[in-house]
């Protein structure tokens, strides 16, 4: 990795942080006016979408000494993907958003697409980073493929969390409750139709916001490299 590369991934990370710390601002001064707890989620979920950033580029970075085939690689990415709908996720936290009485709701509003923001950049921060490293490896098409894949899968896990209440741990501490939640769906799908359309609504939602932003980085690429000749 040379240093232009590492001085640009240092300036996304503090300016990632600042965002998020912006976030944060607007809830604690919110506990202070109100002192009220009311939308400390906001916060966790914040926490949870951070992770799948750091075990993308912890993977990124060995991928450029080992092979994706190694162990310690096939874990990072099985993390990475269990984390990854959390980022996500926090675009649902909207239906708890309501008048209070406790402060602007104006506010409020301003402060959840804020959480909501920060949530889904540093999940496409990290799709985008292995969806580069997916195109290196496999090829544009199939890249592109299982990056939508990836989409899907995130839409479909906010569903489980949203409605049946199931954490990216779970994986580990209640893996067949899981398994039988999953296929369930698709057992009988006539009597969950709410799990397709909640998929599918999450889905649009998170691949036309991607799509763009991919354009827009190879936009800027194109650019910058215009400009250097």
């Amino acid at each position: 990795m040379g240093a232009t590369t590492r001085t640009s991934r240092d300036q996304l990370l503090l300016t990632l942080m600042a965002s998020s710390a912006v976030s944060l601002g607007f809830l604690l001064v919110r506990i202070l006016a109100t002192q009220t707890w009311t939308y400390w989620f906001l916060a966790w979920n914040l926490a949870l979408a951070w992770l799948p950033l750091a075990f993308a580029w912890w993977l990124l970075a060995r991928l450029g000494k080992t092979r994706w085939h190694h162990w310690t690689n096939l874990l990072l990415t099985v993390l990475w993907l269990a984390f990854l709908p959390n980022a996500f996720y926090i675009a649902s936290d909207m239906i708890h958003l309501r008048a209070t009485g406790d402060i602007s709701l104006l506010y409020d509003v301003t402060m959840f697409i804020s959480f909501m923001f920060n949530g889904f950049i540093l999940g496409y921060v990290s799709l985008y980073g292995i969806h580069a490293r997916l195109r290196q490896t496999l090829g544009r098409n199939v890249a592109h493929f299982l990056a939508g894949l990836v989409l899907l899968l995130c839409s479909f896990a906010i569903y489980l969390g949203r409605y049946l209440r199931w954490n990216s741990w779970d994986i580990i501490l209640n893996p067949f409750g899981l398994i039988f939640d999953v296929s369930e769906p698709f057992v009988n799908p006539s009597s969950h139709p709410q799990v397709f359309t909640t998929t599918l609504m999450f889905f649009a939602l998170l691949t036309s916001i991607y799509a763009v932003g991919y354009q827009l980085v190879r936009l800027a690429r194109q650019n910058s490299h215009e400009a250097r000749r």
